[in-house]
């Protein structure tokens, strides 16, 4: 396994501390692997959230391009559609 030299804060160096001492982890490796994993968990889980930004905006535009949309004159207008869209969500 490769070895890696790394600084951390004494802030950092305490919490390792305190973690093994605790027993959650054996090591200072084992904390540092764990830290990484939660990294590499929100990098994906940014990705994907990225990506079904990509996705719902590409479905906008393809409406958009397709003429699927509704234009509004006032500002009341747009508040009745919004209250006959609710209104249709909850069946009444």
């Amino acid at each position: 396994m490769p070895t890696r030299n790394v600084v951390v804060t004494q802030r950092q160096a305490d919490m390792i501390d305190r973690l093994i001492e605790e027993g959650a982890y054996q090591n200072a490796s084992e904390v540092l692997r764990e830290g990484l994993r939660l990294v590499e968990e929100r990098r994906d889980a940014h990705a994907a959230k990225i990506a079904a930004l990509r996705a719902a905006a590409q479905v906008g535009l393809d409406d958009f391009e397709a003429g699927r949309f509704v234009t509004f004159d006032t500002d009341e207008d747009i508040e009745r559609h919004f209250v006959d869209l609710a209104k249709k969500v909850l069946g009444r």
